[in-house]
C-alpha cells in the first residue's frame, strides 16, 4: 500500500475547524497522525505574542504530534488574501517582519518546510515590480530558512479561485523556484505541489508528477471538485498517491480538504481503502 497512515500531516486550518486551534493537535493525534501542517494560525499579525506561541507549540507537543508544514505570513487566509511578499507597501513588509518568527517557530518544533505564498496582483501595481519584489523577499525567506536548515516551498492555486493570483500551474511556480535557487545561491527552494489546485487548474496530473513528483518539497491532497476527502470528487487518489511512489516522492503528503467538523468523523474513513 503506497503512502501508509504515517506518511499523512493532518492540515489543522482545514481539519478539525470545529475546536480551538489549541485543541486541534490531540484530535489529529487522536485520529491517528503524528504529524500535522497548518496555514500561518495568526492572520492578524506576522508577530504574535510569545504566550501564543509558546501555547501553540505546548499544544503540539503534549499531543505528540509534529509540525511539518508551516505558512509563512500571508494576510487574511483563509479570506480574499493569498499571501503578502509580492503586495507592495504594508503587506509585503509585514511578510518580511513574519520572516525570523515563523523560522524560528518551525525550528523549535524540527518543522523544515515554509510555505511562502506569492500574493495577488493588485490593481494599479505594475505586475514586473511585483515580480521583482516577490524575488527580493523570496530571496530572504529562503535566507531565513536556511539559517534554521528549512526549505521555502512555492505554491500553485488554481485561477478559479484565486483568479488574481499569477502562480496557476506547476511550470509558473516552478519556474519561480528556479529563479529563486538562481539568486540565492542556496539551492532550498522548492515546489509544493498541490494536487487540487493543479486539478482545478486542468493540468494534467500524471504528467505533473512524473516532472516534479521525484523534486518537489511537499504534496498536498484533496478531491476534485469540491475540496473534500478523498472519494467525494473524481480523483482517482490511490492512482496519484501510487504515481507519486514511483516518481520518487519520499516527503510528506498534506491532507487539506474541507472536514466534516470538530470531531473528524468519516473524514479519514477514505484511508481504510487505500
Amino acid at each position: 500500500m503506497p503512502f501508509p497512515r504515517h506518511r499523512f500531516a493532518v492540515n489543522l486550518s482545514m481539519l478539525f475547524t470545529g475546536l480551538p486551534l489549541l485543541e486541534r493537535p490531540a484530535a489529529a493525534a487522536a485520529a491517528g497522525f503524528g504529524a500535522v501542517e497548518m496555514w500561518w494560525p495568526w492572520p492578524e499579525t506576522p508577530n504574535p505574542p510569545d504566550r501564543e506561541l509558546d501555547a501553540l507549540r505546548k499544544a503540539l507537543d503534549d499531543a505528540g504530534t509534529r509540525l511539518v508544514g508551516l505558512n509563512f505570513y500571508a494576510g487574511r487566509l483563509p479570506g480574499p488574501d493569498r499571501g503578502a511578499l509580492s503586495v507592495p507597501g504594508v503587506e509585503s513588509a509585514r511578510f518580511r517582519a513574519n520572516l525570523a518568527v515563523a523560522a524560528g517557530f518551525a525550528a523549535s518544533l524540527g518543522c523544515t518546510a515554509l510555505n511562502a505564498l506569492y500574493g495577488n496582483r493588485v490593481a494599479g501595481a505594475d505586475p514586473r515590480a511585483q515580480d521583482a519584489l516577490a524575488l527580493e523577499n523570496l530571496v530572504r525567506a529562503a535566507e531565513a530558512a536556511d539559517r534554521v536548515g528549512a526549505q521555502v516551498l512555492i505554491e500553485a492555486l488554481n485561477p478559479a479561485e484565486s483568479p488574481a493570483y499569477p502562480l496557476t500551474g506547476s511550470a509558473a511556480a516552478v519556474a519561480v523556484v528556479d529563479e529563486v535557487n538562481k539568486a540565492s545561491g542556496l539551492g532550498n527552494a522548492r515546489f509544493l505541489m498541490d494536487l487540487y489546485h493543479l486539478a482545478t487548474a486542468g493540468e494534467d496530473l500524471a504528467a505533473a508528477i512524473t516532472a516534479h513528483g521525484g523534486t518537489c518539497g511537499h504534496v498536498q491532497l484533496a478531491d476534485a471538485p469540491g475540496r473534500g476527502r478523498p472519494g467525494t470528487g473524481a480523483l482517482d487518489v490511490p492512482d496519484l498517491l501510487s504515481r507519486l511512489d514511483e516518481a520518487g516522492y519520499g516527503g510528506w503528503v498534506g491532507l487539506e480538504y474541507r472536514g466534516g467538523g470538530a470531531s473528524g468523523a468519516g473524514d479519514f474513513d477514505w484511508l481504510d481503502e487505500l
